[in-house]
């Protein structure tokens, strides 16, 4: 098969994994920068267009989309699903998955294990929203922050008060959450691929930290998940409609429940943690279920 990875950093771990693993499969891989790539929108013979050529022949694209490049990023997978190539993630799950409000309300509507949540937009009954959530302590996010950035713990509501009046002051689109004091600081990633988990860990935050991100000093475990966490988060992904997902949890006193379904989500931590060979599940799926024009997105939100 010949595999095009749309990465704009070709030394990055995931991606130099993804392309090893591709090759030695036997595949034809090539790490395509997306942002570098452009479209020529036509009925005729619609083509994604790298250095002044035609990208044809591909039977599948595995994304590897920037959080920040997300509107571009996604019109170019959307752009070789027209043309029928297979996605390994389709345009519109990534798209779905990287909208948080829009993420959760998804998820509830599947009945799937969340914290208890708020969103609002004027600040006249921060006092209203702060309740809703059960009080103090609790997390306020930012919608477009990622990898634990503009992530809050208010451990009072006075706080809580000034965190919101801040960042609505400045015009952000913020969540508000309960706080899951049980979880310790620690959270599981689970990585599913086509329905699956195919392997777990437990990352743990460094002392003092409520943010589990490794990248901020925490460290990583292989785990076994619980029936009941491997079927959240299977489901997880399958209401953002992914084949490939990082379904993080948190280990709450009334389950698990989701704090976030990434759909880039990193190779590193969870190899080195687990000893998986994930990379190579993934080829082992995009190679079993490429074909050209399969799209089975159906949800309808």
């Amino acid at each position: 098969m010949k595999i095009a990875i749309l990465s704009q950093d070709p030394t990055l771990y995931s991606t130099r994994r993804l392309k090893e693993a591709g090759e030695a499969q036997g595949h034809q891989m090539q790490v395509i920068p997306y942002l570098r790539c452009y479209m020529n929108i036509t009925s005729r013979k619609p083509s994604v267009v790298y250095k002044g050529s035609p990208l044809e022949n591909f039977d599948a694209v595995i994304p590897r989309i920037g959080a920040s490049r997300t509107f571009y990023g996604t019109a170019v997978v959307r752009q070789f699903e027209v043309m029928g190539v297979f996605s390994a993630n389709e345009s519109q799950a990534i798209s779905r998955s990287r909208d948080k409000l829009r993420c959760l309300q998804l998820l509830a509507r599947e009945g799937i294990g969340l914290p208890v949540t708020g969103f609002a937009h004027a600040t006249e009954d921060i006092d209203g929203l702060i309740e809703t959530v059960g009080g103090a302590p609790l997390v306020i996010k930012l919608l477009e922050g990622t990898q634990g950035i503009g992530v809050v713990l208010a451990e009072t509501h006075q706080a809580a008060k000034s965190v919101i009046e801040a960042f609505r002051g400045l015009d952000a689109n913020i969540l508000v959450q309960e706080f899951i004091k049980e979880a310790g600081g620690a959270d599981l990633r689970c990585f599913v691929v086509g329905g699956k988990v195919i392997a777990a860990m437990k990352r743990q935050g460094k002392e003092g930290e409520f943010r589990s991100n490794l990248h901020r000093g925490g460290f990583a475990e292989k785990i076994k998940l619980s029936p009941e966490e491997r079927s959240t988060a299977v489901r997880a992904a399958k209401a953002m409609g992914l084949r490939i997902a990082g379904v993080d949890l948190l280990r709450s006193n009334h389950g698990p429940v989701v704090m976030e379904v990434n759909s880039s989500p990193g190779l590193e931590g969870i190899e080195k943690a687990t000893e998986v060979d994930v990379a190579g599940k993934i080829i082992e799926f995009i190679a079993k279920n490429a074909a050209p024009g399969k799209t089975r997105d159906r949800i309808q939100y």
